[in-house]
């Protein structure tokens, strides 16, 4: 039977990466730095997957535009400092690797900037499966649409053979505004109410679901 889809496009921080904690404590730290309240939690979390500039503006509404790039700066160093020791979810490399001998295209849309994504591929050892990815130092950030259309482009793909992987409410938003079916893991930073709210085709628990998953359906 012919594969439903022809391309898996992943979000990076969250759905493959266990970073959620890390990005959310560099945040905080960021704004004790600069003597700013502390976001909570919650709050950070819901930012995670937008680009960095984003991503503050609501974390930390009244932070002054003149500030942003002190902000941008200690964010960086808190979170690089803690960036070796991250881990991919258990069966993460697995399932890659799996879909890669399965024939599928793999691509990566991410909050990330290309200087922090192409580190990761390196230090993950997953470069070389993907075969496209776009950053939102290339692109305008998550929910806009653009990563996935330039993705879809590149690998001349049309939106109904095309799906998105992700974990965040930002994520499914991109793909529905794309014309493109979403996959929630629902592991990630964001609350399974307001995944399902946006109608994915599923929302998987671990890793392991998301295989069995695309095993049976794309």
């Amino acid at each position: 039977m012919a594969s439903r889809f022809e391309l898996l496009v992943f979000d990076w921080d969250g759905t493959l990466l266990d970073s959620a904690a890390a990005i959310v404590a560099a945040i905080q730290a960021a704004c004790s730095d600069l003597g700013l309240p502390t976001p909570a939690d919650e709050r950070v979390r819901h930012v995670i997957g937008l680009g960095l500039h984003d991503a503050l503006r609501y974390a930390v509404p009244n932070l002054p535009e003149e500030r942003y790039p002190l902000m941008v700066e200690r964010y960086r160093h808190h979170y690089l400092q803690h960036d070796h020791e991250l881990q991919l979810f258990d069966g993460a490399a697995a399932l890659i690797g799996e879909l890669a001998t399965a024939g599928f295209l793999l691509a990566v849309a991410t909050g990330k900037s290309r200087l922090g994504l192409d580190r990761a591929l390196r230090s993950s050892g997953l470069g070389g499966y993907f075969h496209a990815s776009r950053c939102a130092d290339e692109c305008f950030s998550k929910p806009h649409p653009q990563m996935l259309d330039a993705l879809m482009a590149e690998l001349s793909v049309d939106p109904e053979r095309t799906l998105m992987i992700g974990d965040t409410t930002h994520d499914l938003l991109m793909a529905r505004n794309a014309g493109v079916a979403s996959l929630a893991a629902g592991y990630g930073a964001h609350p399974a109410a307001a995944l399902d709210a946006l109608g994915p085709l599923a929302r998987l628990q671990a890793i392991e679901e998301v295989a069995q998953w695309l095993r049976m359906n794309a």
